[in-house]
């Protein structure tokens, strides 16, 4: 039987999740982006127009998000 690319789509993505679950097929599909743009030259375009003390200050703040707050058991 011949199937169309979009039956085919639809029969690879089931298996991919059937096999690695809904989050690893995501994280396996997401191997596959291409993106778009040059990033080198949006990097540069970026990094050269931004002090060093900002770059820090932006550090800090990202760094600072990624902190898990304590867990608490409760009391009893």
């Amino acid at each position: 039987m011949h199937q169309t690319l979009d039956q085919i789509r639809r029969e690879g993505l089931r298996a991919l999740q059937e096999r690695l679950g809904r989050a690893g097929m995501i994280r396996f599909l997401q191997q596959f982006e291409t993106g778009s743009g040059d990033y080198a030259v949006e990097r540069h375009k970026w990094v050269d127009g931004t002090s060093l003390a900002e770059l820090k200050s932006l550090a800090g703040k990202t760094s600072s998000r990624r902190r898990r707050p304590s867990r608490r058991r409760p009391a009893g």
